[in-house]
């Protein structure tokens, strides 16, 4: 059941509307996302803004997508994770990375490996790093940087998966096909 309003360009706040209708306009679509997320003006600019800074971090698209991907699993979203399945083809993500990162099992290569790792240490532990994670992240070739930039994606991604979970957002149509479920 869903229990939280999926806006339309008619019943949003107006405020939310040039959200949106960017939205429409980048994407060609209004994802049931982004148009819970309009319910709060406040929210939808967060999570944009968050998004659009998140994808210029340091992380390549390989990075970008372990981080997203990393964060929707462990936090189980039903939602986030077939859409980033979508997103990460139309970025060219090799789809071992994909599949690896959805079922949970070892990535391509130790770096990206590493990253997720850390990822999930920065989640799980609340930000509660051990000097012997740091140095371990930084031995696989991230920086002070990359620390930070994981901490912008954990932030963009508590907005959607926390959103998803309590709207319990229908997954799009464009979507669909690539429905999960953790194991």
């Amino acid at each position: 059941m869903t229990t939280l309003k999926i806006q339309t360009l008619g019943s949003a706040p107006a405020e939310s509307v040039p959200f949106m209708e960017e939205s429409i306009k980048q994407y060609g679509m209004l994802a049931n996302l982004t148009a819970t997320l309009a319910g709060s003006p406040g929210l939808i600019e967060a999570y944009q803004t968050l998004h659009e800074l998140f994808a210029k971090s340091s992380f390549n698209n390989d990075e970008l997508t372990v981080v997203w991907q990393t964060i929707n699993v462990e936090n189980e979203c039903h939602y986030c994770v077939p859409a980033h399945t979508a997103i990460a083809g139309m970025m060219k993500v090799a789809p071992e990375i994909t599949n690896a990162l959805r079922n949970e099992t070892a990535l391509p290569n130790e770096k990206l490996e590493a990253l997720r790792t850390f990822t999930l240490v920065v989640l799980l532990k609340r930000g509660h790093v051990s000097d012997a994670e740091l140095e371990t992240f930084y031995a696989a070739g991230y920086n002070e940087r990359s620390v930070l930039d994981v901490i912008l994606g954990v932030a963009q991604k508590t907005i959607s998966n926390y959103t998803n979970h309590i709207a319990n957002t229908p997954v799009d149509k464009p979507f669909q096909n690539f429905a999960w479920e953790k194991k």
